[in-house]
């Protein structure tokens, strides 16, 4: 088997002061942005998603905010302590996001 890149697009670390840093699942949670691309995203938050799982997520870009239907890839727990889980989530974003206008005006 082939160790070679099986992402369908490029990622990028969205900057902290990036609209597109953070997304909004529709129930209201909010989860950080770990890497983007126009086919996904990595998030971390307290909210625990299970695999198989669709979703819908507000992506904030520069021209506005646009409701995003997703489906939970993979998740894990990415940290456990004793007062807090954070979990991580990749999720397939069904469609394809134009991130074109999430990304700041200095890039």
């Amino acid at each position: 088997m082939s160790g070679g890149e099986r992402r369908r697009a490029r990622r990028r670390q969205p900057g902290e002061c990036e609209p597109v840093s953070r997304v909004r699942v529709r129930a209201g949670r909010e989860l950080a942005v770990i890497d983007i691309s126009s086919c996904g995203a990595l998030v971390e938050g307290d909210a625990r998603l299970l695999p198989g799982t669709h979703l819908d997520v507000h992506v904030v870009t520069r021209i506005g905010r646009s409701l995003v239907r997703s489906c939970v890839t993979r998740a894990w727990v990415a940290d456990l302590r004793p007062d807090r889980v954070l979990y991580r989530a990749a999720l397939a974003f069904e469609p394809i996001v134009d991130l074109g206008a999430a990304r700041s005006t200095g890039e």
